[in-house]
């Protein structure tokens, strides 16, 4: 099994708490205008990556893990196998940027199973109109840190308050 990885940051402190590793995937038609990575929306971007290989990197590193891309969306199902390995074999905790809003991927089944793989979620594409540097973890103000596991036992948007 593989995926289209951009790049992945090792140590990174700016995509959550802590050192993360954070994997970028390839591939993203939201398009925002000020998107600081727009060499991402190439779907064919990066290069294949096998799950083993990732799983590599993330074993040495020891980091919990952030998937960005692009939009870890557009390949769901892939990077929720690979969530759920994560998860498995390493306990680490995963957040997840995507340009999509919590309220179509919870109701979208294509999405969903990579939403309920995940313990953050940050959505919402970035609005160049909105852009705030003072936010932690998030581009632009029309975003959301939230937490996905209480989320989806409510039924309702639980933000993660500590990070607004």
């Amino acid at each position: 099994m593989t995926l289209r990885v951009l790049d992945i940051a090792r140590g990174t402190s700016v995509d959550g708490p802590g050192l993360r590793d954070s994997i970028y995937f390839a591939g993203c038609h939201h398009a925002c205008e000020g998107c600081h990575n727009p060499q991402s929306w190439d779907m064919n971007g990066g290069r294949e990556m096998s799950d083993d290989e990732i799983m590599e990197i993330l074993r040495y590193d020891d980091f919990d893990v952030t998937f960005s891309g692009g939009d870890p969306m557009y390949r769901a199902a892939d990077v929720a196998r690979l969530a759920r390995r994560i998860k498995a074999e390493l306990g680490k905790t995963i957040w997840c940027y995507t340009g999509f809003k919590f309220e179509s991927i919870v109701s979208d089944p294509h999405f969903r199973c990579l939403l309920e793989a995940v313990d953050v979620l940050v959505d919402g594409p970035f609005v160049l109109a909105e852009r705030d540097i003072s936010l932690r973890f998030r581009g632009s103000g029309n975003q959301r840190i939230i937490d996905v596991k209480r989320s989806l036992a409510t039924g309702t948007v639980v933000l993660m308050q500590q990070y607004m």
